[in-house]
């Protein structure tokens, strides 16, 4: 009788595996989606929901930041970047029991890459009913211009 050295067979389906690589995928996912929705970020923070509109002759910025005092926030612009920071202040209460907490607090930062060069000096930020809103009026370099088309 011959003895043959034993090799595992790798076309077999190994459910720990399968089961390992599920959990990270469920994890990527689960992270992802947090910090698509705004609620939280890399740094321990979170990152507010925000919309970017490009009208004809300029941009404008809205972001969700209900809970927030204007004095909480810092907006500035620097190479093209726009970053919007600040904190959310949380309301403790001693003695008490939370049986929900979802309303996130802490620090939040967003730094936008702007698609179009923008008149600084004509930025203007408004705040109201927890949004705030960024108008950021484009560079004439970056407006659309009719050219004229000549015969001949």
């Amino acid at each position: 009788m011959a003895l043959t050295r034993w090799t595992p067979r790798t076309d077999l389906w190994d459910p720990f595996a399968s089961l390992t690589d599920l959990q990270e995928e469920m994890n990527r996912l689960f992270e992802n989606s947090l910090r698509r929705f705004g609620l939280v970020s890399r740094d321990g923070g979170f990152t507010p929901p925000c919309d970017i509109i490009e009208e004809r002759d300029r941009l404008l910025l809205r972001v969700d930041l209900p809970g927030v005092s204007k004095d909480d926030v810092q907006v500035t612009l620097q190479d093209g970047v726009l970053t919007v920071k600040g904190e959310r202040k949380v309301e403790e209460f001693k003695d008490a029991t939370y049986y929900l907490r979802e309303r996130l607090s802490g620090p939040f930062h967003r730094a936008i890459e702007l698609p179009v060069e923008v008149d600084a000096g004509k930025i203007e930020a408004r705040f109201r009913d927890g949004v705030l809103e960024i108008a950021l009026p484009k560079a004439e370099e970056a407006k659309p211009r009719q050219i004229e088309v000549k015969v001949g």
